[in-house]
């Protein structure tokens, strides 16, 4: 946990990601990512030098008939983070109305209008997103193999329709210490019922990529840092010695 922490502190100084008086919402759908994201968030509150505060936001896609979020609610309760819920029918549109041959675009494009509209409805000003190292160097691949670009999300966002910024605290945390964290703290992990999960261009890349880090150990790291050394997207490289 102490890594998990130092580790989303360095992301937070070196982008500036929190200012005083934040009010923070964690987009969390039960996953090992979001679960990690917000008890790394709920313990930097209590000692962080700027103040801010925090709001869970679930969205029920509609997989399951009442999904049962009771677990991840009492874990946000634990930590004292209030839970917002929104039931919502985004399954349905997107695999029985629009009956999508590539239905993660569409499905990703709902969730993120969904989390943006629950985010200020509760008052916040900025939204916690749980992509982590991994996440940031398989886009990177992702925009290069697929698209003939280079490019990858930001690890902060303005979001002029939305009023809202978007932040990645853990995207200097590797998804195996997420893994060896979730297993040892016994975290209530939400398993995400969608028959798209696992079949998707993202997982291609990531068995690639785990490949040819056996073969070439460090790749991922090199990726990084030529993501940050090429400035793409509000990347740039960390500033050495800065503090907060």
């Amino acid at each position: 946990m102490r890594q998990l922490q130092s580790l989303m502190r360095r992301a937070i100084a070196d982008y500036e990601m929190i200012a005083p008086g934040d009010r923070i919402a964690v987009g969390l759908s039960g996953g090992k990512d979001s679960l990690a994201l917000l008890d790394g968030l709920a313990a930097l509150r209590r000692y962080y030098p700027v103040p801010f505060s925090l709001c869970a936001i679930t969205l029920d896609l509609g997989f399951e008939k009442e999904a049962d979020f009771s677990a991840v609610e009492a874990f946000c309760a634990a930590r004292g983070v209030p839970f917002v819920l929104r039931r919502t029918q985004i399954a349905e549109i997107v695999f029985d109305v629009r009956k999508e041959k590539n239905p993660c675009s569409l499905c990703a494009k709902m969730r993120r209008g969904a989390l943006h509209e629950l985010a200020v409805q509760q008052g916040c000003n900025k939204l916690a997103l749980g992509h982590h190292f991994d996440d940031a160097v398989e886009t990177l691949f992702l925009n290069l193999f697929y698209e003939g670009r280079l490019g990858c999300f930001s690890p902060v966002t303005w979001l002029s329709r939305a009023q809202l910024t978007t932040i990645r605290p853990m995207i200097y945390v590797e998804e195996r210490d997420i893994r060896a964290l979730v297993k040892r703290e016994g975290y209530p992990v939400y398993h995400n019922p969608c028959c798209a999960d696992g079949s998707t261009k993202r997982q291609e890349i990531k068995e690639l990529l785990e490949r040819l880090e056996r073969e070439n150990p460090g790749l991922r790291l090199r990726a990084m840092g030529a993501l940050q050394r090429a400035g793409l997207d509000g990347w740039h490289e960390p500033q050495l010695g800065r503090k907060v």
